[in-house]
Protein backbone atom coordinates (compact mmCIF):
# COMPACT_ATOMS: atom_id res chain seq x y z
CA UNK A 1 0.00 0.00 0.00
CA UNK A 2 2.83 2.24 0.40
CA UNK A 3 0.39 4.92 2.73
CA UNK A 4 2.17 6.41 5.97
CA UNK A 5 1.08 9.36 8.21
CA UNK A 6 3.58 11.61 9.22
CA UNK A 7 3.77 13.80 12.32
CA UNK A 8 5.42 17.30 11.35
CA UNK A 9 6.32 20.29 13.26
CA UNK A 10 7.30 22.98 11.25
CA UNK A 11 9.77 20.71 8.67
CA UNK A 12 10.59 18.70 11.16
CA UNK A 13 9.62 14.41 10.87
CA UNK A 14 8.37 13.65 14.88
CA UNK A 15 7.01 10.41 13.62
CA UNK A 16 6.44 7.88 10.85
CA UNK A 17 3.88 5.68 10.84
CA UNK A 18 3.46 3.02 8.08
CA UNK A 19 -0.02 2.25 7.39
CA UNK A 20 0.78 -1.54 5.84
CA UNK A 21 1.64 -4.17 7.98
CA UNK A 22 4.33 -4.54 5.10
CA UNK A 23 6.27 -1.51 5.60
CA UNK A 24 6.95 -2.68 9.39
CA UNK A 25 10.01 -4.52 10.69
CA UNK A 26 8.87 -7.53 12.37
CA UNK A 27 10.24 -6.95 15.49
CA UNK A 28 9.20 -2.91 15.46
CA UNK A 29 5.89 -3.89 14.95
CA UNK A 30 5.51 -6.64 17.57
CA UNK A 31 6.92 -4.04 19.89
CA UNK A 32 4.36 -1.31 19.04
CA UNK A 33 1.53 -4.40 19.61
CA UNK A 34 2.37 -4.69 22.99
CA UNK A 35 3.17 -1.49 23.87
CA UNK A 36 -0.72 -0.71 22.32
CA UNK A 37 -1.99 -3.87 24.61
CA UNK A 38 -0.31 -1.65 27.62
CA UNK A 39 -2.07 1.08 26.91
CA UNK A 40 -5.36 -0.68 26.72
CA UNK A 41 -7.37 1.30 29.85
CA UNK A 42 -6.33 4.76 28.57
CA UNK A 43 -7.61 4.06 25.27
CA UNK A 44 -10.67 2.24 26.48
CA UNK A 45 -11.46 5.59 28.75
CA UNK A 46 -10.77 7.96 25.94
CA UNK A 47 -13.07 6.25 22.93
CA UNK A 48 -15.94 5.40 25.56
CA UNK A 49 -15.95 9.03 26.27
CA UNK A 50 -16.48 9.98 22.94
CA UNK A 51 -18.94 6.90 22.41
CA UNK A 52 -21.51 8.72 22.59
CA UNK A 53 -23.21 11.28 20.12
CA UNK A 54 -24.55 13.80 23.45
CA UNK A 55 -20.55 13.71 24.99
CA UNK A 56 -19.45 14.07 21.05
CA UNK A 57 -21.82 17.68 21.20
CA UNK A 58 -20.52 18.78 24.14
CA UNK A 59 -17.36 18.46 23.47
CA UNK A 60 -17.81 20.39 19.79
CA UNK A 61 -19.62 22.52 21.69
CA UNK A 62 -16.67 23.48 23.57
CA UNK A 63 -14.37 24.16 20.72
CA UNK A 64 -16.55 26.72 19.41
CA UNK A 65 -16.16 28.35 22.90
CA UNK A 66 -13.68 31.30 22.75
CA UNK A 67 -11.56 30.27 25.56
CA UNK A 68 -12.20 26.69 25.05
CA UNK A 69 -14.22 26.81 28.78
CA UNK A 70 -17.93 26.37 29.60
CA UNK A 71 -19.97 25.45 32.58
CA UNK A 72 -22.22 23.32 33.50
CA UNK A 73 -24.70 25.34 32.94
CA UNK A 74 -23.75 26.43 29.35
CA UNK A 75 -24.03 22.76 28.35
CA UNK A 76 -27.69 22.76 29.61
CA UNK A 77 -28.52 25.93 28.25
CA UNK A 78 -26.74 25.72 24.78
CA UNK A 79 -27.25 22.12 24.08
CA UNK A 80 -30.73 21.55 25.72
CA UNK A 81 -29.24 18.82 27.74
CA UNK A 82 -30.88 17.71 30.79
CA UNK A 83 -28.67 17.87 33.91
CA UNK A 84 -28.40 14.38 34.40
CA UNK A 85 -26.91 13.85 30.96
CA UNK A 86 -24.37 16.47 31.54
CA UNK A 87 -23.25 16.07 34.74
CA UNK A 88 -23.03 11.56 33.41
CA UNK A 89 -20.88 13.13 30.37
CA UNK A 90 -18.40 15.27 32.24
CA UNK A 91 -18.11 12.57 34.21
CA UNK A 92 -16.84 10.34 31.62
CA UNK A 93 -15.30 13.07 29.51
CA UNK A 94 -13.13 13.17 32.47
CA UNK A 95 -12.64 10.42 33.02
CA UNK A 96 -11.57 10.08 29.82
CA UNK A 97 -8.25 12.75 30.20
CA UNK A 98 -10.78 15.18 27.77
CA UNK A 99 -12.44 17.58 30.52
CA UNK A 100 -10.90 18.56 33.84
CA UNK A 101 -12.96 21.04 36.06
CA UNK A 102 -11.17 24.46 36.34
CA UNK A 103 -11.03 26.31 39.91
CA UNK A 104 -13.75 28.68 38.80
CA UNK A 105 -16.14 25.85 38.17
CA UNK A 106 -15.70 25.24 34.67
CA UNK A 107 -14.95 22.76 32.44
CA UNK A 108 -11.89 23.24 29.51
CA UNK A 109 -10.03 20.97 27.39
CA UNK A 110 -6.53 20.61 28.56
CA UNK A 111 -4.23 21.31 25.74
CA UNK A 112 -2.74 17.45 25.18
CA UNK A 113 -6.15 17.05 25.24
CA UNK A 114 -7.00 19.36 22.84
CA UNK A 115 -4.40 17.26 20.07
CA UNK A 116 -5.86 13.94 21.02
CA UNK A 117 -9.45 15.09 20.30
CA UNK A 118 -8.67 17.04 17.03
CA UNK A 119 -6.56 14.22 15.92
CA UNK A 120 -9.17 11.33 16.98
CA UNK A 121 -12.42 13.20 15.55
CA UNK A 122 -11.09 15.14 12.41
CA UNK A 123 -7.97 13.25 11.53
CA UNK A 124 -9.52 9.86 11.94
CA UNK A 125 -12.65 11.18 10.04
CA UNK A 126 -10.62 12.38 7.16
CA UNK A 127 -8.13 9.24 7.26
CA UNK A 128 -10.92 6.83 6.90
CA UNK A 129 -12.34 8.52 3.69
CA UNK A 130 -8.66 8.86 1.75
CA UNK A 131 -8.59 5.33 3.03
CA UNK A 132 -11.50 4.21 1.18
CA UNK A 133 -10.58 6.65 -1.85
CA UNK A 134 -7.70 5.08 -1.91
CA UNK A 135 -9.25 1.62 -1.77
CA UNK A 136 -11.73 2.12 -4.60
CA UNK A 137 -8.32 2.83 -7.17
Amino acid sequence: MRLKLLLVRDSEVLYELPLSVDDWPRDRLEREMDALEGDFDRFSRFFDALSNRNRLIMMKRLFEDDDLTLGFADFIRDLGLNPKIVWEGTRKLRRGGLLEKSQNGKYRCPEISQAEFLMVSLALRHLLRVLEEFGEE
